[in-house]
């Protein structure tokens, strides 16, 4: 009896994966337009003629671009100037990589900037999805509103967080979680630390899914996920943001 169940139940998943990588294989299609659009028009409409366009920042210096996601009032992207086509490039655990992470956490200002109106740390978050997460096939850090039971969950979490990783579930899926300061942030790229802190890591990077929110004392909640197929998670980090931002609406 339970041997006929689970054959069932393994059949469907099975049946469930497959669709699901079927759409990300129909995605993956054009899983090069982010990276057209950085190096065919932003960069070079920067260098020829001082404009950004059509990204809102384009920073040569420190090698990356700002740009508005075409999903969500208030999104942003921020990706790198060079080739990288994700969180499974091993030039992200080089020290001479920028920190893209601590960038995008300070381009927060421009969710800011096209609402006209102030945005608080606490609606905030930062995330980038696994090697098979995600659609595009160039380094994006997703700039955008943190769902807001992910808000209320973190914030019930506070008093138990701290500098050591543990486990907790964040919405529909187990998350290893640690707090890290503004300056921790800032001097160690989350993707250096993870890779450097969680066993296993650095030698499967691509599986993970990465997002940073603001915590009530200011510091910073550093959130990962691995890839699981199993149960139904590609590691995709982005799934704790809300991009039509209701978190910023009036509650009723």
């Amino acid at each position: 009896m339970w041997g006929k169940k689970w054959i069932v139940i393994t059949g469907v998943l099975v049946s469930v994966i497959a669709i699901a990588g079927c759409k990300a294989l129909g995605f993956k299609r054009n899983a090069n337009a982010l990276w057209k659009i950085v190096s065919q028009q932003c960069v070079p409409n920067q260098q020829q003629n001082n404009d950004p366009a059509p990204c809102r920042l384009v920073d040569l210096r420190n090698g990356y671009v700002v740009m508005k996601d075409r999903d969500g009032p208030l999104q942003f992207l921020l990706m790198p100037v060079k080739k990288i086509t994700g969180i499974e490039s091993p030039v992200l655990l080089s020290p001479f990589s920028p920190n893209y992470f601590a960038e995008a956490w300070h381009a927060r200002h421009y969710m800011e900037e096209r609402r006209g109106a102030p945005v608080d740390d606490s609606a905030v978050a930062l995330s980038i999805n696994s090697q098979r997460g995600r659609t595009q096939n160039q380094l994006h850090i997703h700039i955008s509103c943190l769902r807001p039971d992910i808000r209320r969950r973190l914030d019930s979490l506070n008093a138990s967080l701290s500098a050591k990783w543990q486990s907790a579930q964040l919405g529909e899926h187990e998350y290893q979680i640690r707090l890290l300061t503004r300056d921790e942030l800032k001097k160690t790229s989350p993707f250096v630390r993870i890779a450097n802190e969680l066993p296993g890591a650095r030698e499967e990077m691509g599986k993970y899914g990465i997002a940073v929110a603001a915590m009530p004392d200011g510091k910073k909640a550093l959130m990962v996920i691995k890839r699981n197929l199993l149960l139904l998670n590609r590691g995709s980090a982005e799934e704790l943001q809300d991009h039509s931002c209701a978190i910023l609406q009036p509650r009723s």
